[in-house]
């Protein structure tokens, strides 16, 4: 019997985590904390309770009002707050155009790591997001740097919006860039590819050959085999 690992997946906007590490966990029997989902339902609560994101003491004594709960379902992963199914709200441009002023703030980001912690103590769970593997989980058995090019991920992200909302891609490709520029020189927590990484750029790999990939580093890890 393989033991059962944690696993940190890192790695910039539109690499395709949240995707890829629901698949890999639904084959591998493990959970799938989708951290990028916590931060958009805090972010989608203070936009609907009117709280301006820029004022980082409204926004932490808002925080105590806010019960933030992830469900696992059939369908998968589902985000509540306060009671209420917000998985599809979460999504909207809106949300994503003020998710990482929201997830750069302090008082947030201690929060969610201590929910996101408790949620991985047990082992057996795959979570995703810009600092898993240097702040959340800096003990996981296996970490992976999941990344592609900007216009490749602009391009994914783009085919994911353009039936629902009227966005052009040069548009979707500036937020992708204009986000990683934004992550990766916030001061708290920034995105950053830790040394014991494994680096997997997806730009010329299908999402089955991208699964398989990290299905394959997963099982070696589980076996006790050192990766990098």
């Amino acid at each position: 019997m393989n033991r059962r690992i944690s696993v940190a997946i890192d790695g910039p906007a539109g690499a395709g985590k949240s995707s890829i590490s629901k698949v890999v966990a639904k084959k591998l029997g493990y959970l799938y904390i989708d951290t990028g989902a916590m931060y958009r339902g805090i972010t989608w609560a203070l936009l609907n309770a009117g709280i301006s994101i820029d004022d980082v003491d409204a926004v932490e004594a808002a925080l105590s009002k806010i019960q933030l709960e992830l469900r696992v379902e059939e369908t998968g992963l589902s985000v509540w707050v306060n009671g209420t199914d917000v998985s599809q709200d979460i999504r909207t441009q809106y949300v994503t155009s003020h998710v990482s002023q929201v997830a750069a703030q302090k008082a947030v980001r201690t929060k969610l790591v201590e929910m996101q912690r408790h949620m991985a103590s047990a082992g057996g769970v795959i979570l995703d997001g810009r600092d898993i593997g240097s702040i959340v989980l800096p003990n996981a058995e296996l970490k992976v740097y999941l990344t592609a090019s900007v216009e490749t991920r602009g391009h994914r992200r783009w085919l994911e919006l353009k039936d629902s909302e009227n966005i052009s891609l040069e548009e979707v490709c500036r937020t992708v860039a204009e986000r990683d520029a934004m992550d990766m020189n916030r001061k708290e927590s920034p995105l950053v590819c830790v040394d014991d990484a494994v680096v997997v750029e997806t730009d010329h790999l299908s999402i089955e050959e991208t699964v398989q990939t990290l299905v394959d580093l997963i099982r070696k890890a589980e076996l006790g085999g050192h990766h990098g």
